[in-house]
């Protein structure tokens, strides 16, 4: 879909109605807003849900929304990720003679008999009591080192004990003795319930009588053929239209939540109306996504990424992750690219070509990196570049469905019908300002409304890596 052509009408012909309607083209299925959505490929988030046709539509009664009220979506998360554990205090004995060492955790998770390493040092340990609670986010575990030498010491990360502070652990299994008794299950992935809530958006304009015979615009959509339709675009339509668009486009990029835990807002209006946002795609996964911070972008990083992003997917391979990213980040990935390319000394066609005259065409543009079988494609999102305006910023998303579901990676939820509402307040002149007929209001004039109910899931927020450089004083942009 393309727009192949701007017209504008002469002003001696406003009531001139040959082509079809746009926002009457809109209004009869409001569904065909995804396809509409298609035009404004600014919008990444718009792009990932509707364009994609990523929509979901909550009626009123259905099944399988679990919700408080009729704005909230809540689902489950089967999380599938390793579950470890921090040290929270310095282990306390050395463990020799086959001796007693004491660890304190943050919660009750290891139990008795069960086994745990800690992952800096790989030594594994033996639960052989109950945890006890010294306090509600510190637990005490009295383990033995489990090898086949007394002589065994704790390895500690570095000269003393406090250096096994902040270090990880994670389950390896459990050991039983004979006539044991008790047993317990250890989740490795847990279910979590997420939420997020569907918000209000609207756009108005008012235009006089005068104003609306200036000037009408003509949008052709489709391939250009001579059977395609054409829809008729009033330059105010298209102006709220696109209001309406960018404004729900920053919700469903950068919106933040003011929904507390029960489900009730922070704020109200001045007549004690509550109003609703929700999280955005940048702030549900802010919580969970894996963060690099770099001073000089290299291909490392990216591998770097790469594979945080595999380790949380369903498969090693055959992946497809998606890395938005500002201006700034993506000229610097051209960079990058273009030395990787040339250390390689290639002197394939795609890096320079000579015409018949004599000229020389250089470079190429760098759209993706296939790394051990995954494939991270690269793209900009203009409204990255107001938020992090001062230094890089890219956002690796896993794009891969859910195998067993079918289920996108993130998508656009509303009421059915909703998620584009065009009314028309109609004045004297009519919506042409020459026209006769009944109105709506005596002010010679009309307002357009553009509204509608929207709101995001991202469905594994934890499959999800940001890349962040380093602030710089100066903007890149004036």
């Amino acid at each position: 879909m393309r727009i192949s052509g701007f017209t504008t009408t002469r002003p001696n012909m406003p009531t001139t109605r040959t082509y079809e309607d746009f926002m009457k083209f809109l209004g009869a299925n409001p569904a065909r807003l995804g396809i509409v959505s298609t035009l404004y490929d600014q919008y990444t988030a718009t792009h990932l849900t509707e364009a994609l046709m990523n929509t979901y539509t909550m009626e009123k009664g259905k099944k399988g929304f679990q919700s408080i009220n009729s704005f909230l979506i809540e689902w489950d998360l089967q999380v599938n990720k390793i579950k470890r554990v921090p040290i929270i205090a310095a282990p306390e004995g050395t463990g020799v003679n086959a001796g007693d060492v004491k660890f304190y955790f943050p919660e009750n998770y290891y139990q008795k008999y069960d086994t745990f390493v800690v992952e800096r040092t790989r030594q594994q340990f033996i639960v052989l009591n109950r945890p006890q609670r010294l306090r509600d986010n510190c637990w005490l575990v009295i383990a033995k080192i489990l090898d086949n030498d007394y002589d065994s010491v704790v390895d500690y990360a570095g000269p003393s004990a406090s250096s096994m502070v902040g270090l990880q652990t994670r389950f390896v299994t459990n050991y039983h003795p004979e006539l044991h008794q008790e047993g317990y299950t250890k989740y490795q992935s847990n279910v979590e319930k997420h939420r997020t809530y569907i918000a209000t958006h609207r756009c108005d304009i008012d235009m006089s009588a005068m104003y609306k015979p200036l000037e009408d615009v003509f949008i052709q959509i489709g391939k250009g053929d001579k059977d395609d339709p054409v829809y008729k675009m009033n330059s105010a339509e298209k102006d709220c239209l696109d209001s309406f668009m960018e404004a729900r486009n920053n919700a469903l990029l950068w919106g933040k939540s003011n929904m507390d835990e029960t489900g009730k807002p922070k704020i109200y209006d001045e007549d004690g109306r509550p109003i609703v946002s929700s999280d955005g795609i940048i702030a549900q996964i802010e919580r969970f996504a894996t963060k690099f911070v770099f001073s000089k972008m290299n291909v490392a990083y990216f591998e770097k990424a790469m594979q945080a992003m595999i380790a949380k997917s369903e498969k090693p391979q055959g992946n497809k992750y998606m890395l938005l990213c500002n201006t700034a980040f993506y000229n610097e990935w051209q960079r990058v690219m273009g030395a990787w390319i040339g250390d390689r000394h290639t002197d394939g066609t795609f890096l320079y070509s000579k015409a018949s005259n004599g000229y020389v065409d250089l470079g190429a543009t760098y759209e993706s990196y296939t790394w051990g079988g995954n494939t991270l494609t690269v793209k900009i999102d203009r409204s990255l570049d107001v938020e992090f305006n001062m230094r890089k910023f890219g956002i690796i998303l896993d794009l891969t469905a859910d195998a067993a579901t079918g289920k996108p990676a993130m998508a656009f939820f509303t009421f059915k019908g909703g998620e584009f509402i065009h009314n028309v307040i109609v004045g004297v002149g009519g919506r042409s300002g020459l026209a006769s007929g009944e109105v709506s209001s005596p002010v010679a004039g009309s307002k357009l409304v553009n509204w509608g109910y929207g709101g995001v899931a991202v469905f594994n927020p934890y499959r999800s890596v940001i890349l962040l450089g380093e602030e710089t004083r100066d903007s890149f942009w004036v």
